[in-house]
């Protein structure tokens, strides 16, 4: 019986072996498919690691109710038909009334300005601000860090003088000293942010491409001929991009307490202007006399805004730190 077995055994190898192997029909993208496989996996225990991580989901639950605010303002706060919606609503009646007083579900505040219609659409100008500066901060520290670390030299020694001039500076008051020379609006504030926030991103891409550049993979790619430019953008830049987001998200919150300093400080917009910032200023004359709403609203907006994307970036960091996988 056993003798007939292992006969047995042997004709099915044959067989296997005998039969033609299938050949794909899409080589290309089963090739495809087998490179982002690793990747794939990667993303897919990253989420998972989101997903449990309480501090993260916290973080994404506050931002989500905000973005659902500013979404939907149009319809929370309905504005007045032929009218800048970012001005918010006032009937000049003073002293503020309390919250659910005449209508006003958060109460009003100085010159009879609606704090609930304030904050609903201070939502859109700080998600607005915020994103902008951040955006186009890193798009400028991204650029001028990878170029200067990558090539070196002379490139690097003028880039990175350029970028000490900024960092030498107070950021609050170069920011200051740009919107002063400007329009009071919010425009001014997100010109004068940009000016401070890029150079820290530069100074953090380059250290990290001084670092990714002498990787041996870098040094394979230049021996079959690739251009600098492939290597910079192809291989370079995406390894360098993890504590970059983590920087930027951060940094959010970052931006959106800034402005609402400088909006507070008398910097940005005039009263009136649906900014949390500019109405904390607006409102703390009030305070003082017992009408705490007109600056407790909108500083919680802005503390909770500031908060959610701390959280969350403090949690990406947590995350995408590869020792934290291990």
């Amino acid at each position: 019986m056993a003798n007939k077995k292992k006969v047995h055994k042997k004709k099915a190898v044959k067989t296997e072996q005998a039969m033609p192997k299938k050949r794909s029909k899409n080589p290309e993208v089963e090739e495809l498919i087998a490179e982002l496989r690793p990747r794939i996996k990667e993303y897919s225990d990253s989420l998972s690691m989101v997903v449990h991580n309480p501090t993260v989901m916290l973080g994404i639950l506050i931002i989500s109710i905000i973005i659902i605010i500013a979404l939907f303002a149009p319809f929370i706060a309905p504005p007045a038909d032929n009218s800048d919606p970012y001005l918010i609503p006032m009937d000049f009646i003073v002293p503020p009334r309390a919250p659910g007083v005449d209508g006003f579900i958060l109460g009003s505040g100085d010159l009879g300005l609606d704090v609930f219609y304030g904050i609903v659409w201070g939502a859109r100008t700080t998600i607005y601000t915020s994103l902008l500066v951040v955006g186009i901060a890193t798009i400028i520290g991204l650029l001028l860090g990878s170029v200067a670390g990558f090539y070196g030299g002379r490139i690097d020694n003028i880039l990175m003088r350029i970028t000490d001039v900024f960092l030498s500076l107070p950021a609050l008051i170069l920011a200051m000293a740009v919107s002063s020379v400007l329009s009071k609006d919010i425009n001014s504030i997100i010109f004068s942010l940009i000016i401070v926030w890029w150079p820290s991103y530069a100074r953090l891409v380059r250290g990290q491409v001084l670092a990714i550049k002498e990787n041996t993979y870098i040094e394979a790619a230049r021996a079959i001929g690739a251009k600098n430019s492939r290597i910079l953008f192809r291989h370079v830049v995406p390894n360098s991009l993890t504590p970059l987001i983590v920087a930027v998200t951060m940094d959010i919150g970052s931006v959106a307490l800034t402005a609402a300093g400088l909006s507070y400080i008398g910097f940005g917009v005039e009263t009136g202007y649906a900014e949390w910032g500019r109405m904390v200023s607006d409102g703390q004359k009030w305070f003082v006399a017992g009408y705490w709403w007109t600056v407790a609203f909108p500083g919680l907006a802005i503390l909770l805004f500031t908060m959610g994307f701390s959280l969350v970036g403090d949690g990406l960091r947590d995350i995408l730190d590869p020792r934290m996988k291990r």
